[in-house]
């Protein structure tokens, strides 16, 4: 045996030694790869920094803020501060006592010189219907030089000693509420501190919700039948046929969506062309109300988000190789079994991601059912425009926007859930 040559008892000592090596090498050259990675993200993140910041400052902070008056109103608390301190010792029986008047009568006079008794009105108004002629009425009397005691006047007005006043007040007093969110739903506080359905004749935002749902599937569904047979003929002609039929699925894209409607206010009048069209075909044996109908919102709604559930199907039948399927024919497959079995299960992604994006998009419609749907077709969306250009009630509207929000992101995160974000193909 050579003496350069390493013992039996030195070789297990040797490995151990190599295997150390190759270890480090291994967690050195781990290391570099993670920080030449870490280099890559940074200088994207970098680059991408811009259009990130003025994403957060246009879009990301408005919405959030916007969603934060769904449960946060300091309103009533900044304008009755002396009635929020009396009621803090009140259990909510009864009437409070007298100081408690006193106080409100206080608040109101300042609210009256500071002029923001008329957004107390308001916001108590949508907490107590009629709240608002009654605060506004008081504060007048309030006013009024007549040397009555500010006690007297508060009693003097029926509203300020009816059950339910107080304790709306004592809960407005709370900047941090969830009033709105209940209502929202069809739910509020009562006097135990429970949660209980609003009267039948006051529930209304549950009805609407349901409708919007419903118009949105039934637009998604029609869009569907439509457009999956129209994507299999696109993708399975010659470029050139094919070509003019994108465009022609494109055509609309060209003209802004409220000219569309508008269109479609012309053609589904009772003289206008669909119901001459179904008069002719035999389809119809009278002219149709298809105008402020629920018929009439879903084709015009079916027309308008077509090209979104197309388009996605089409870009995944386009790379499905027609070989695919003749040797399922050539295995002996039927052509309804090769289509269930190859075709379907490949076009799936692109089917599920054109109905998601058509779905999501139709819980969001207003022009089209202002214009084309009827009292009874207003969906959700149509609800928080007049919360916001007409009634003025930014929290309302918030708490609307807040639910529909969270039905939505729900739902695509089922769609994910199911199928997978890396499989969804929208283009």
């Amino acid at each position: 045996m050579s003496a350069l040559q390493p013992s039996e008892v030195d070789r297990p000592a040797l490995a151990r030694g190599r295997s150390a090596a190759a270890d480090a090498d291994r967690k050195s050259v781990s290391a570099a790869l993670r920080r030449a990675e870490f280099g890559d993200r940074l200088r994207s993140l970098l680059l991408a920094a811009p259009l990130l910041v003025l994403l957060a400052l246009s879009f990301g902070i408005p919405i959030v803020l916007l969603l934060s008056r769904a449960v946060y109103d300091p309103t009533i608390a900044d304008a009755l501060p002396r009635t929020a301190a009396a009621l803090s010792g009140w259990n909510g029986q009864g009437l409070p006592a007298d100081d408690a008047f006193t106080a409100l009568a206080s608040d109101l006079k300042d609210d009256q010189v500071k002029g923001t008794a008329y957004e107390l009105a308001k916001s108590l108004n949508a907490r107590l219907p009629g709240a608002r002629s009654q605060v506004l009425k008081t504060v007048r009397k309030l006013g009024d030089d007549s040397g009555q005691p500010p006690l007297e006047i508060m009693k003097s007005v029926p509203f300020w000693s009816a059950p339910s006043t107080w304790p709306a007040i004592q809960n407005g007093t709370r900047s941090f509420t969830s009033f709105y969110l209940l209502s929202a739903l069809d739910l509020r506080w009562n006097t135990d501190g429970g949660i209980e359905r609003v009267p039948p004749e006051q529930a209304i935002f549950v009805q609407v919700f349901l409708r919007t749902f419903l118009v949105a599937a039934a637009v998604t569904l029609a869009t569907l039948i439509l457009g999956f047979p129209l994507a299999y003929l696109i993708a399975n002609l010659p470029k050139g046929p094919a070509a003019v039929l994108i465009v022609a699925v494109l055509l609309p894209f060209w003209t802004s969506i409220l000219v569309r409607t508008a269109a479609w206010t012309v053609l589904l009048q009772k003289f206008g062309l669909v119901n001459d069209l179904l008069l002719w075909v035999g389809v119809a044996s009278d002219r149709l109300d298809l105008m402020y109908s629920r018929m009439g919102l879903i084709i015009a709604m079916t027309h308008i988000q077509l090209p979104f559930t197309l388009l996605p199907i089409y870009s995944v039948m386009r790379t499905i190789q027609p070989s695919q399927m003749k040797a399922a024919y050539s295995l002996g497959a039927r052509p309804f079994t090769a289509f269930r079995r190859i075709y379907l299960p490949q076009v799936f992604p692109g089917v599920m991601a054109g109905c998601l994006l058509t779905f999501i998009l139709c819980l969001g419609y207003y022009i089209t059912p202002a214009l084309i749907g009827g009292a009874s077709d207003q969906l959700i969306s149509n609800f928080i425009a007049n919360y916001v250009n007409v009634e003025l009630n930014w929290e309302m509207a918030a708490a609307l926007s807040f639910i529909l929000l969270v039905f939505t992101l729900a739902l695509f995160g089922i769609f994910a859930r199911i199928l997978g974000l890396d499989r969804l193909k929208l283009v």
